[in-house]
């Protein structure tokens, strides 16, 4: 198992668990489920391994995994300009 560390933020204690990663690509949002991480656990900052980078970045450029991928919807809400 990988040692991720204390967290590079908080330096809190860094947990090895399994998250989804999302990316924007060409304007489209791509969720990628399972991907192994450290967490943070006073903070919530999330770290992959080097190696779990690369395979992410493989499976992103993989066209044919992604024509084969599950589609969800997604609610798009836009904050009211008298928030900001």
């Amino acid at each position: 198992m990988y040692t991720y560390g204390d967290c590079h933020v908080c330096g809190g204690e860094m947990q090895a668990k399994r998250i989804k990663q999302d990316s924007w690509i060409k304007n489209k949002l791509v969720v990628i489920e399972d991907v192994p991480a450290g967490v943070c656990s006073q903070c919530g900052e999330k770290v992959v391994s080097a190696d779990v980078g690369r395979r992410l970045a493989g499976s992103l450029k993989d066209t044919a995994r992604r024509r084969n991928a599950r589609t969800i919807a997604v609610p798009v809400i836009r904050l009211a300009k008298d928030v900001a």
